[in-house]
């Protein structure tokens, strides 16, 4: 099962091989639109996959002027991703107080995956991710510091 990007830009799929050599023949696929494999994050070029060679071999070149490409530079970084790395690493730099700034982080790093998966030709999949890891980090200190009694300092409590 394969998923494809269309000329428009919106995702297809999960199809067949066989659907995908019958667009191929329609010319509604061509060798440059971006395909991704059934459990596989990566997008490539349909034409560099062996099991659809025969079948653009068997398609007459297509003149660019006929049929557009399908494969355009990317429509930038999520915003979400990168707005989520930032508040995780102030996080993480607050150290007392870094747990408002952490879950913020966290939200809009899973906000912005979430949304980098639905159009995968917006970048910051890295930063998402490592906003996430940084978050779950920042939780994992704020909570050996509780325990260890070394944020006492940080919160004022009056009796």
């Amino acid at each position: 099962m394969y998923k494809i990007v269309g000329a428009d830009q919106e995702v297809y799929g999960p199809v067949t091989a066989e659907e995908l050599r019958r667009w191929i023949a329609e010319g509604r696929a061509n060798a440059q639109t971006p395909v991704q494999r059934e459990g596989s994050g990566e997008w490539k070029p349909l034409g560099t996959l062996p099991e659809f060679a025969a079948a653009f071999a068997a398609t007459p070149p297509v003149s660019p002027a006929v049929f557009p490409t399908t494969v355009r530079a990317p429509v930038g970084t999520n915003g979400m991703a990168t707005a989520g790395l930032v508040l995780s690493i102030v996080g993480l730099l607050c150290c007392g107080c870094g747990l408002p700034f952490s879950t913020l982080g966290l939200i809009f790093s899973g906000i912005g995956l979430s949304q980098i998966d639905r159009n995968p030709m917006q970048s910051g999949r890295a930063l998402a991710i490592a906003g996430i890891v940084l978050s779950l980090f920042g939780f994992f200190l704020m909570a050996i510091m509780l325990v260890t009694g070394n944020l006492r300092g940080s919160f004022r409590f009056h009796h």
